[in-house]
């Protein structure tokens, strides 16, 4: 085996073991040792093809003017243009979207569409902005992050705390740019605007594939299931729509103030029109009160992680009482929680597999789009389902072929097929 070289956590940033970006990292460096990379190929796979920080101001409502910071970040293009979500948090930092443009990278791989890896934000928080504000917030970002951003180089979506209005600005602001409309620049659309039908439930709907594939596998099936969810936005939300859709039993959701739990089961729409009206659910006025901490203890068939990164961790995985976890977010199990929940026999699905079914069907939309022919829901849904399906059992017969995790599975198949791409296309000059 080669002698591997410890990665840095970044040439510019501490190599803090806490940072989303060195979880990425340690993941990369753990999986190269299986794959026996060679080191040059490892160091290349570390770090970023390009970083983009823009500072730009925006006209309040109320005449202030005020700066805000973005970014886009490339981690590798190797398998075809960028691909990755448009996060809108007060946490957005540039360690944060490296280690998401990294993991895009792996997503695109693990389910063997032609993309490579990006990720985008502007660190704030959206909630208390008027529709203007946000909207002339988000065609200034747009204009800054433009050089970044291409229909056949790097394909902006909708993440945390953006949607499909989101991207129409984004489309339109390009579009302007250019001098004539460019729908392909960006996917998550409206449907009249080139959008694709289930686009909108598409991360959700993965996570019911890959939970009913782990069920079955586990010898159950999701009749009956108790279900934990944590997030309720629209990827928890969907996910908890769709599995009791399959005859699962919804007991508990959280969102960022608490949550709500019901042993017979919960009334999703409910919550789902409580919280539109901008309630929060610890302040639904039915069902018993729950924290996110006691969420993740509670004893149940599938837990479903929705929300951010580093939920569980080394402090609270021995805590977990749930059979499967589901990763509907990007990174919310840490290196060291996976360990000690593999320990434990806890099936962990990762969140490169689980939460693939929005960049897949973004793939679909951008296909239809360069076709000029759209697809009806049915179709979009079983070629999702069968993507999903045949990502699930790759990722299982190589961990089981290599006797590891899944989540090592595959990060194994994804980074294998990265390799092969940087390999055969060589380095230019």
């Amino acid at each position: 085996m080669s002698d591997h070289k410890e990665i840095p956590g970044s040439r510019s940033e501490s190599n803090d073991e806490n940072t989303t970006y060195s979880m990425a990292l340690r993941q990369l460096r753990d999986v190269a040792r299986i794959l026996d990379l060679r080191p040059d190929i490892e160091d290349h796979l570390a770090f970023p093809k390009r970083e983009l920080i823009v500072n730009f101001p925006v006209r309040m409502d109320s005449g202030e003017i005020r700066t805000f910071t973005g970014y886009r970040v490339h981690h590798n293009l190797s398998r075809g243009p960028g691909k990755g979500g448009i996060r809108y948090h007060p946490l957005v930092n540039l360690d944060e979207i490296k280690a998401l443009a990294m993991w895009m990278t792996w997503k695109t791989a693990v389910v063997n569409i032609p993309y490579g890896g990006a990720k985008g934000g502007v660190a704030f928080d959206p909630k208390p902005f008027s529709v203007g504000e946000l909207e002339r917030l988000t065609r200034r970002y747009a204009t800054e992050i433009a050089p970044f951003i291409d229909p056949q180089g790097d394909i902006p979506a909708p993440d945390i705390n953006t949607n499909a209005q989101v991207m129409a600005w984004i489309m339109d602001t390009y579009s302007m740019h250019k001098g004539y409309s460019i729908p392909g620049v960006v996917t998550g659309k409206p449907i009249a605007l080139g959008g694709s039908m289930g686009r909108l439930d598409a991360t959700g709907r993965g996570c019911m594939i890959v939970a009913r594939r782990a069920m079955e596998m586990s010898g159950k099936g999701l009749e009956g299931a108790t279900v934990v969810v944590q997030g309720f936005g629209n990827v928890g939300y969907y996910s908890a729509l769709l599995l009791a859709e399959q005859g699962a039993k919804v007991v508990c959701v959280t969102d960022s103030s608490g949550g709500r739990y019901c042993e017979d089961g919960l009334n999703l729409e409910k919550l789902r029109q409580w919280k539109s009206t901008g309630g929060q659910l610890a302040d639904y006025g039915y069902e018993d009160f729950v924290t996110n901490e006691e969420l993740l203890r509670m004893k149940c068939d599938l837990l479903v992680l929705a929300a951010l990164e580093g939920q569980i961790n080394a402090t609270n995985a021995a805590q977990v009482r749930s059979s499967i976890i589901i990763e509907g977010a990007n990174g919310p199990v840490t290196p060291d929680a996976d360990d000690i929940l593999e320990e434990m026999g806890v099936l962990v699905v990762p969140d490169i597999l689980a939460n693939a079914g929005g960049v897949v069907t973004s793939y679909f939309e951008w296909v239809q789009g360069l076709q000029h022919y759209f697809w009806d829901r049915e179709e979009v849904e079983g070629k999702l389902t069968n993507v999903m399906a045949v990502a699930f059992h790759e990722v299982l017969d190589t961990s089981r072929r290599l006797k590891v995790s899944m989540r090592k599975g595959a990060l194994a198949l994804a980074i294998g097929r990265v390799v092969e791409a940087i390999e055969l296309r060589g380095f230019y000059p």
